[in-house]
Protein backbone atom coordinates (compact mmCIF):
# COMPACT_ATOMS: atom_id res chain seq x y z
CA UNK A 1 0.00 0.00 0.00
CA UNK A 2 0.71 4.02 -0.89
CA UNK A 3 0.80 4.92 2.89
CA UNK A 4 1.63 8.85 1.85
CA UNK A 5 -1.08 8.88 -0.78
CA UNK A 6 -3.99 6.55 1.76
CA UNK A 7 -2.57 9.71 4.53
CA UNK A 8 -3.30 12.19 1.88
CA UNK A 9 -6.96 10.99 0.49
CA UNK A 10 -7.61 11.34 4.48
CA UNK A 11 -6.29 14.33 5.17
CA UNK A 12 -7.69 16.13 1.71
CA UNK A 13 -11.21 13.66 2.64
CA UNK A 14 -11.58 16.19 6.31
CA UNK A 15 -10.11 19.17 5.08
CA UNK A 16 -11.99 19.18 1.53
CA UNK A 17 -15.54 17.75 3.72
CA UNK A 18 -15.82 15.12 1.36
CA UNK A 19 -14.27 11.87 -0.52
CA UNK A 20 -15.07 14.10 -3.86
CA UNK A 21 -13.25 16.67 -2.73
CA UNK A 22 -10.02 15.11 -1.99
CA UNK A 23 -9.82 13.02 -5.12
CA UNK A 24 -10.32 16.43 -6.75
CA UNK A 25 -7.70 18.12 -4.82
CA UNK A 26 -5.58 14.79 -5.51
CA UNK A 27 -6.29 15.01 -9.28
CA UNK A 28 -8.04 11.30 -8.54
CA UNK A 29 -11.14 9.37 -9.08
CA UNK A 30 -13.45 9.06 -5.99
CA UNK A 31 -13.04 5.66 -6.54
CA UNK A 32 -9.52 5.80 -5.64
CA UNK A 33 -10.03 8.08 -3.01
CA UNK A 34 -12.11 6.00 -1.27
CA UNK A 35 -10.13 2.91 -1.61
CA UNK A 36 -6.96 4.23 -0.56
CA UNK A 37 -8.76 4.92 2.71
CA UNK A 38 -10.49 1.34 3.27
CA UNK A 39 -6.83 0.48 2.31
CA UNK A 40 -5.93 2.83 5.25
CA UNK A 41 -8.61 1.64 7.65
CA UNK A 42 -7.54 -1.74 6.57
CA UNK A 43 -3.42 -1.45 7.82
CA UNK A 44 -4.63 0.40 10.82
CA UNK A 45 -7.42 -1.92 12.13
CA UNK A 46 -9.64 0.65 12.84
CA UNK A 47 -12.48 2.60 11.56
CA UNK A 48 -11.41 6.46 10.76
CA UNK A 49 -14.20 7.46 9.19
CA UNK A 50 -18.19 7.47 9.62
CA UNK A 51 -19.78 7.90 6.02
CA UNK A 52 -23.20 9.14 5.27
CA UNK A 53 -24.78 10.08 1.78
CA UNK A 54 -24.09 13.72 2.89
CA UNK A 55 -21.06 14.37 4.92
CA UNK A 56 -18.08 12.29 6.73
CA UNK A 57 -17.41 12.42 10.74
CA UNK A 58 -14.57 11.31 12.43
CA UNK A 59 -15.00 8.57 14.54
CA UNK A 60 -12.81 9.05 17.47
CA UNK A 61 -9.80 6.67 16.32
CA UNK A 62 -10.05 8.92 13.56
CA UNK A 63 -9.86 12.06 15.37
CA UNK A 64 -6.42 10.61 17.12
CA UNK A 65 -4.56 9.85 13.84
CA UNK A 66 -5.74 13.19 12.27
CA UNK A 67 -4.25 14.94 15.28
CA UNK A 68 -1.29 13.26 14.37
CA UNK A 69 -0.85 13.19 10.70
CA UNK A 70 -2.36 16.38 9.24
CA UNK A 71 0.65 18.17 9.37
CA UNK A 72 2.62 15.68 7.75
CA UNK A 73 1.00 15.94 4.33
CA UNK A 74 1.52 20.09 5.03
CA UNK A 75 5.00 19.54 5.83
CA UNK A 76 5.44 17.33 2.60
CA UNK A 77 4.23 19.95 -0.16
CA UNK A 78 5.88 22.63 1.77
CA UNK A 79 9.45 20.80 1.23
CA UNK A 80 8.03 20.18 -2.05
CA UNK A 81 7.71 24.05 -2.80
CA UNK A 82 11.15 24.61 -1.14
CA UNK A 83 12.76 22.31 -3.40
CA UNK A 84 11.38 23.94 -5.88
CA UNK A 85 12.79 27.42 -4.94
CA UNK A 86 16.03 26.02 -4.07
CA UNK A 87 16.15 24.89 -8.09
CA UNK A 88 14.63 28.55 -9.19
CA UNK A 89 11.78 27.98 -11.38
CA UNK A 90 8.81 27.39 -11.13
CA UNK A 91 6.61 24.75 -12.03
CA UNK A 92 3.50 22.77 -11.14
CA UNK A 93 -0.09 23.58 -11.42
CA UNK A 94 -1.21 27.17 -10.14
CA UNK A 95 -4.45 27.46 -9.13
CA UNK A 96 -5.89 31.26 -9.03
CA UNK A 97 -9.39 32.09 -8.19
CA UNK A 98 -10.68 35.48 -9.15
CA UNK A 99 -13.39 37.83 -9.10
CA UNK A 100 -14.89 37.20 -12.35
CA UNK A 101 -15.08 40.25 -14.12
CA UNK A 102 -11.24 40.86 -12.88
CA UNK A 103 -10.56 37.57 -14.43
CA UNK A 104 -12.68 38.33 -17.87
CA UNK A 105 -11.38 41.15 -18.37
CA UNK A 106 -8.00 41.88 -16.86
CA UNK A 107 -6.25 38.25 -16.10
CA UNK A 108 -7.28 36.36 -19.51
CA UNK A 109 -5.08 38.98 -21.44
CA UNK A 110 -2.04 38.72 -18.97
CA UNK A 111 -1.70 34.97 -18.28
CA UNK A 112 -0.44 34.06 -22.04
CA UNK A 113 3.00 35.96 -21.30
CA UNK A 114 3.59 34.76 -17.92
CA UNK A 115 2.63 30.65 -18.96
CA UNK A 116 5.23 31.40 -22.00
CA UNK A 117 7.84 32.50 -19.88
CA UNK A 118 7.52 29.81 -17.30
CA UNK A 119 6.34 26.85 -19.47
CA UNK A 120 6.79 24.43 -16.43
CA UNK A 121 4.00 25.78 -15.10
CA UNK A 122 0.25 24.79 -15.50
CA UNK A 123 -2.81 27.51 -14.55
CA UNK A 124 -6.12 26.24 -13.74
CA UNK A 125 -8.08 30.07 -13.78
CA UNK A 126 -11.11 30.17 -11.46
CA UNK A 127 -13.67 32.87 -12.46
CA UNK A 128 -16.38 33.57 -9.76
CA UNK A 129 -17.39 36.18 -7.23
CA UNK A 130 -18.94 33.61 -5.10
CA UNK A 131 -16.87 32.77 -1.40
CA UNK A 132 -13.41 30.93 -1.87
CA UNK A 133 -12.56 28.01 0.41
CA UNK A 134 -8.61 27.99 -0.20
CA UNK A 135 -7.81 24.82 1.68
CA UNK A 136 -10.94 23.04 0.78
CA UNK A 137 -10.55 24.21 -2.97
CA UNK A 138 -7.09 24.00 -3.12
CA UNK A 139 -6.27 27.53 -4.03
CA UNK A 140 -3.01 29.31 -4.58
CA UNK A 141 -3.92 32.38 -4.72
CA UNK A 142 -7.06 34.28 -5.40
CA UNK A 143 -7.84 37.92 -6.42
CA UNK A 144 -10.81 39.90 -4.38
CA UNK A 145 -11.44 43.44 -4.66
CA UNK A 146 -11.78 45.02 -1.32
CA UNK A 147 -15.54 44.46 -0.34
CA UNK A 148 -14.58 40.94 -0.87
CA UNK A 149 -11.91 40.37 1.42
CA UNK A 150 -12.59 37.45 4.18
CA UNK A 151 -11.05 37.30 7.31
CA UNK A 152 -7.93 34.83 8.07
CA UNK A 153 -6.74 35.30 4.72
CA UNK A 154 -3.22 37.66 3.94
CA UNK A 155 -3.91 39.94 1.64
CA UNK A 156 -2.00 42.19 -0.46
CA UNK A 157 -3.05 45.47 -2.30
CA UNK A 158 -2.30 45.36 -6.15
CA UNK A 159 -4.33 47.64 -7.83
CA UNK A 160 -6.25 50.55 -7.39
CA UNK A 161 -8.47 51.01 -10.18
CA UNK A 162 -10.97 54.02 -11.08
CA UNK A 163 -14.75 53.61 -11.31
CA UNK A 164 -17.16 55.33 -13.51
CA UNK A 165 -20.57 55.67 -13.85
CA UNK A 166 -22.02 55.34 -17.24
CA UNK A 167 -25.44 55.50 -18.95
CA UNK A 168 -26.05 55.05 -22.94
CA UNK A 169 -26.59 57.79 -25.04
CA UNK A 170 -30.43 56.57 -25.86
CA UNK A 171 -30.94 56.79 -21.45
CA UNK A 172 -28.91 60.44 -21.13
CA UNK A 173 -31.59 61.68 -24.09
CA UNK A 174 -34.89 59.98 -22.43
CA UNK A 175 -33.64 60.93 -18.49
CA UNK A 176 -31.21 63.15 -18.91
CA UNK A 177 -27.41 63.56 -17.63
CA UNK A 178 -27.00 63.53 -13.94
CA UNK A 179 -24.67 66.57 -12.89
CA UNK A 180 -23.78 65.59 -9.38
CA UNK A 181 -24.11 61.98 -7.29
CA UNK A 182 -26.92 63.72 -5.27
CA UNK A 183 -29.13 64.02 -8.33
CA UNK A 184 -28.82 59.55 -9.08
CA UNK A 185 -31.79 59.33 -6.66
CA UNK A 186 -33.67 60.57 -9.36
CA UNK A 187 -32.20 57.98 -11.87
CA UNK A 188 -32.65 54.52 -12.75
CA UNK A 189 -29.19 52.74 -11.03
CA UNK A 190 -28.39 49.35 -12.23
CA UNK A 191 -26.39 48.02 -8.89
CA UNK A 192 -24.59 44.85 -8.12
CA UNK A 193 -25.61 42.58 -5.01
CA UNK A 194 -22.10 40.87 -4.20
CA UNK A 195 -22.63 37.26 -3.78
CA UNK A 196 -20.04 37.02 -0.98
CA UNK A 197 -22.39 38.89 1.56
CA UNK A 198 -25.74 38.71 -0.40
CA UNK A 199 -25.03 43.24 -0.11
CA UNK A 200 -25.45 45.98 -2.44
CA UNK A 201 -22.00 47.65 -3.28
CA UNK A 202 -22.58 50.79 -2.30
CA UNK A 203 -21.93 53.56 -4.67
CA UNK A 204 -19.17 55.65 -2.96
CA UNK A 205 -17.87 59.21 -3.97
CA UNK A 206 -14.64 61.59 -2.42
CA UNK A 207 -15.77 65.34 -2.16
CA UNK A 208 -13.39 67.28 -0.27
CA UNK A 209 -11.52 64.38 1.17
CA UNK A 210 -14.82 63.00 2.77
CA UNK A 211 -16.28 59.83 1.88
CA UNK A 212 -20.35 59.61 0.93
CA UNK A 213 -23.21 57.64 -0.50
CA UNK A 214 -26.01 59.52 -2.09
CA UNK A 215 -29.57 58.29 -1.86
CA UNK A 216 -29.97 55.85 -4.83
CA UNK A 217 -32.64 54.27 -6.42
CA UNK A 218 -32.36 50.89 -7.20
CA UNK A 219 -34.47 49.90 -10.61
CA UNK A 220 -32.27 46.37 -11.51
CA UNK A 221 -29.91 44.27 -9.23
CA UNK A 222 -27.33 41.50 -10.58
CA UNK A 223 -24.87 39.46 -8.86
CA UNK A 224 -23.46 39.42 -12.98
CA UNK A 225 -21.45 42.84 -13.50
CA UNK A 226 -21.25 41.97 -17.14
CA UNK A 227 -24.63 41.76 -17.23
CA UNK A 228 -25.57 45.47 -15.55
CA UNK A 229 -23.13 46.84 -18.21
CA UNK A 230 -25.26 44.95 -21.22
CA UNK A 231 -28.43 46.70 -19.58
CA UNK A 232 -26.47 50.23 -19.39
CA UNK A 233 -25.59 49.66 -23.33
CA UNK A 234 -29.53 49.02 -23.57
CA UNK A 235 -30.66 51.66 -21.58
CA UNK A 236 -32.12 50.24 -18.74
CA UNK A 237 -30.31 52.69 -16.30
CA UNK A 238 -26.43 54.01 -15.05
CA UNK A 239 -24.09 51.67 -14.10
CA UNK A 240 -21.10 51.83 -11.82
CA UNK A 241 -18.18 50.00 -13.90
CA UNK A 242 -14.34 49.69 -13.28
CA UNK A 243 -12.19 51.26 -15.80
CA UNK A 244 -11.33 47.88 -17.60
CA UNK A 245 -15.11 47.22 -17.90
CA UNK A 246 -16.05 50.76 -18.93
CA UNK A 247 -13.12 52.27 -21.06
CA UNK A 248 -14.00 50.45 -24.33
CA UNK A 249 -17.97 50.78 -23.92
CA UNK A 250 -17.18 54.46 -23.57
CA UNK A 251 -14.33 54.64 -26.61
CA UNK A 252 -16.77 52.71 -28.93
CA UNK A 253 -19.54 55.21 -27.87
CA UNK A 254 -22.12 52.67 -26.57
CA UNK A 255 -21.79 53.98 -22.91
CA UNK A 256 -20.97 57.83 -21.77
CA UNK A 257 -18.92 58.66 -18.79
CA UNK A 258 -21.25 60.98 -16.30
CA UNK A 259 -20.01 63.34 -13.46
CA UNK A 260 -16.51 64.59 -15.40
CA UNK A 261 -15.67 67.59 -13.94
CA UNK A 262 -16.86 70.65 -15.47
CA UNK A 263 -14.67 73.60 -15.46
CA UNK A 264 -16.55 75.64 -17.25
CA UNK A 265 -19.51 75.59 -15.00
CA UNK A 266 -17.98 76.56 -11.66
CA UNK A 267 -21.78 76.04 -9.93
CA UNK A 268 -21.27 72.42 -9.89
CA UNK A 269 -19.82 71.00 -6.94
CA UNK A 270 -17.60 68.26 -8.17
CA UNK A 271 -17.19 64.56 -6.46
CA UNK A 272 -14.51 62.02 -7.57
CA UNK A 273 -15.70 58.06 -7.82
CA UNK A 274 -14.44 55.96 -5.27
CA UNK A 275 -11.57 53.89 -6.74
CA UNK A 276 -11.54 49.84 -6.64
CA UNK A 277 -8.73 48.46 -4.81
CA UNK A 278 -8.13 44.84 -5.95
CA UNK A 279 -5.90 42.29 -3.57
CA UNK A 280 -4.12 39.44 -4.05
CA UNK A 281 -5.43 36.98 -1.16
CA UNK A 282 -2.65 33.96 0.09
CA UNK A 283 -4.26 31.17 2.68
CA UNK A 284 -1.46 32.14 5.12
CA UNK A 285 2.90 32.98 5.20
CA UNK A 286 3.61 29.77 3.78
CA UNK A 287 1.29 29.82 1.22
CA UNK A 288 4.04 32.17 -0.82
CA UNK A 289 5.95 29.83 -2.42
CA UNK A 290 8.14 30.61 -5.38
CA UNK A 291 5.44 30.59 -8.20
CA UNK A 292 3.08 32.46 -6.32
CA UNK A 293 5.46 35.16 -5.87
CA UNK A 294 6.23 34.66 -9.50
CA UNK A 295 2.85 35.49 -10.90
CA UNK A 296 1.81 38.47 -8.18
CA UNK A 297 5.50 40.06 -9.37
CA UNK A 298 4.13 39.55 -13.06
CA UNK A 299 0.98 40.52 -12.38
CA UNK A 300 2.05 43.76 -10.80
CA UNK A 301 4.45 44.52 -13.81
CA UNK A 302 1.65 44.01 -16.63
CA UNK A 303 -0.91 45.73 -14.46
CA UNK A 304 -0.81 49.68 -15.71
CA UNK A 305 1.10 51.64 -13.48
CA UNK A 306 -2.43 54.15 -13.91
CA UNK A 307 -5.44 53.74 -15.39
CA UNK A 308 -6.58 55.93 -18.25
CA UNK A 309 -10.37 57.06 -17.77
CA UNK A 310 -11.97 58.15 -20.76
Amino acid sequence: MDTLRSIESFVKAIEGGSIAAAARLQGITPAAASQNIIRLEASLNARLLTRTTRSLALTEAGEIYYEKVRHVINDIENAQSLVTEFQGEPQGRLRIATSAAFGRHVLSSIIPSFTAMYPKLSIELILTDQNIDHVKQDIDISIRFKQQLELGLVAKRIAVIPVLFCASPAYIARKGEPRTPEELQRHDCLMFRMPTSGLLLNWGFLRDELRFEPELKPSIISNDINALAELAIAGAGIARLAAFIANPLIKSGQLISLFQQDISNPSIVHADNEPLEFYACFRDHHAMTLKVKTFINHLTSALPASWDVI
